[in-house]
């Protein structure tokens, strides 16, 4: 049977595109949506997802195409799909409505809304059946129905009682005085937590499932580069050592998995995002400044490559990420038989990948091996082989179905990967990173920027979203690391120009800091500021980092004197929960210490040391 479309019909996010032909009536979030709950006096049921999420797919199959539900759905409710990627805002604040509700968070979040867009009860991945005293995903709409025809009073409090709490969240600072002694007190309280959860076997600094600490790492080796202390190297080492070797580490093709399901970095969740590579990158490179290790430069280079050959629009914009699934199966596209390397690499150079890169006829992934490193790194004897190996290897593993492709170009993950970029050039002196560094910012700045605002999403040649603080934040960032990197002026004006908005539209004029929306974006249930990183840096610290190092470069003290306020208004957040708070430290470190201008060259490159 062909279905007709629903209402995401004209969308361009992949993620709506997915759900285009379900049999749920999706609407995508907008007036529309919201006009017709009020009208039908209706809940919205609203799921948030994206293109790579593996649960995503697994909730749409077992119930978004299931007819009976879709059904009902459509006639008790008003279902609502929103891509996470391109409505960061939305994601953020129903993300803290179920984490308030049940202390747990992720993705699908689906989430059951007032008309007037207040939460009154969610989750997040529901099953289809009832089982282990979990109410299937039918059972469930039954019973938020029953509520809501028969009980309204409790839907009314919990939604009031829910809305009050994240408006205390989103408006909840404590602000105070950040004297010279700040930055010595908070780091060391934030290098102490960081070090009272290391994994000293495994790297890391958490049990299972394990995500790529990327902006403590970048604390970490800053910290030791201040103080000499030999534990915060060990832990950066350890951590990033074992990422490199492991299996979330495609050893083949290059490029990091999201995160890692086990406590040794050897299972995957297979999903590659742009943000990982972007983030990951400069620490490596931070690493190698440390300690020359091939591994640290290999990572580096082929994480790079994998971008530009996978991940990068012909015009010169990055993609947002690759799927978790090909062919419907978790993983299909990176496992491996022993004879399937036999195949491709006959007996004796097989047979050396396979003892090498631990794969085995036992498997280590559903039958199946994820090539990894962990046994040990290979003898320097060897590289240059596995080098031929593992190019032969991704020329034969390209014949499969690839993964889908999530091919919106998003402002901030740019602004990201740029500064990524950058960082690979600096350090290796390879021509062809500065390269795509400048043709990303120029794709976003020609494409993404419209008298002088820019937007938060691009794709088949359509903008849209206004852009959030992140955007103006990692971009504007990146443009000051093309310009010291010899990009030119024109980046830093930009930078400068951004900057100005930063002030203008996102600064909370009357406590200091950065709201995540804008003055005039549209009206949402609350306006969101927080400084701690969470998967992605802070845009409040990085907006802070930028604006310091704007007024050094363009001798602009307003900028300077916005720094200030805003890390004094996030001082509660700095010592309650330093650990938390990379990138604001970031900014103090710049702040209280100044930035420097003597130039620093390595392989015949040379930059501003931000690090000292």
């Amino acid at each position: 049977m062909v279905r007709k479309p629903n209402h995401l019909l004209g969308q361009t996010s992949p993620y709506l595109i997915q759900h285009l032909y379900n049999p749920v009536d999706w609407r995508p979030w907008g007036p529309e949506a919201l006009n017709e709950a009020r009208e039908r006096d209706l809940p919205i049921f609203l799921s948030i997802g994206y293109a790579a999420c593996h649960w995503c797919h697994v909730m749409e199959r077992e119930s978004f195409e299931n007819d009976q539900v879709a059904e009902y759905m459509n006639r008790h409710f008003i279902p609502v799909k929103v891509d996470r990627e391109e409505r960061p805002d939305l994601d953020d604040i129903y993300m803290n409505a179920v984490q308030v509700m049940t202390r747990q968070g992720g993705w699908p979040l689906n989430v059951f809304l007032m008309p007037d867009q207040r939460p009154f009860f969610g989750g997040t991945y529901f099953p289809p059946a009832s089982g282990y005293g979990r109410p299937g995903f039918l059972e469930l709409l039954q019973r938020v129905h029953e509520t809501w025809d028969n009980r309204r009073d409790q839907v009314e409090e919990a939604a009031g009682g829910l809305t009050e709490q994240l408006r205390a969240i989103s408006s909840g600072i404590n602000a105070g005085d950040l004297d010279a002694q700040a930055l010595d007190q908070v780091a060391a309280a934030a290098a102490a937590r960081i070090a009272g959860s290391f994994d000293a076997e495994n790297g890391g600094f958490s049990h299972a499932p394990k995500f790529p600490p990327d902006t403590q790492l970048a604390f970490l080796l800053r910290q030791y580069r201040r103080t000499g202390q030999d534990i915060l190297w060990e832990m950066a080492d350890r951590t990033l050592t074992r990422m490199a070797l492991g299996g979330m580490y495609d050893q083949i093709g290059g490029g990091f998995a999201r995160y890692s399901v086990d406590e040794r970095w050897l299972v995957p969740h297979f999903e590659k995002m742009l943000y990982n590579q972007a983030l990951l990158a400069p620490v490596y490179c931070d690493a190698w400044h440390v300690d020359n290790r091939p591994l640290f430069r290999r990572t580096v280079c082929d994480t790079l490559d994998f971008v530009r050959r996978e991940l990068t629009h012909g015009e010169g914009g990055a993609f947002s990420s690759l799927d978790a699934d090909s062919e419907g199966v978790e993983g299909k596209y990176y496992v491996w038989t022993p004879e399937q390397v036999l195949d491709v690499l006959g007996n004796e150079d097989g047979m050396l990948f396979n003892e090498t890169y631990g794969i085995t006829a036992k498997g280590n992934f559903e039958g199946d091996s994820i090539p990894n490193l962990l046994a040990g790194e290979p003898d320097e004897a060897i590289r240059t082989t596995l080098t031929g190996l593992r190019s032969r290897l991704l020329a034969a593993r390209a014949t499969r179905i690839r993964p889908g492709t999530d091919d919106k170009v998003l402002t901030a993950w740019n602004g990201l990967m740029i500064t990524g970029f950058v960082a690979g050039y600096q350090a290796f002196g390879r021509r062809e990173d500065l390269d795509s560094a400048a043709s990303c910012a120029d794709f976003i700045l020609g494409n993404l920027l419209r008298d002088g605002r820019l937007l938060a999403s691009w794709r088949e040649g359509i903008a849209a979203h206004p852009a959030y603080l992140d955007d103006y934040a990692f971009l504007a960032r990146s443009l000051l690391d093309l310009h010291e990197a010899g990009g030119g002026d024109f980046y830093l004006e930009a930078a400068g120009e951004l900057g100005q908005v930063l002030v203008d539209r996102f600064e909370d004029k009357e406590r200091g800091g950065w709201y995540f929306i804008a003055d005039d974006h549209e009206n949402l249930l609350v306006r969101n500021r927080s400084g701690l990183d969470g998967a992605l840096p802070s845009g409040a610290g990085v907006a802070t980092e930028t604006l310091v190092l704007l007024a050094a470069r363009l001798n602009l003290d307003r900028f300077r004197e916005t720094s200030v306020r805003a890390l004094e208004s996030y001082a509660g957040e700095l010592h309650r929960v330093p650990n938390g708070c990379s990138s604001l430290l970031a900014a103090l470190d710049y702040l209280e210490l100044g930035v420097p201008e003597r130039r620093v060259c390595r392989d015949g490159v040379c930059w501003v040391d931000r690090e000292r």
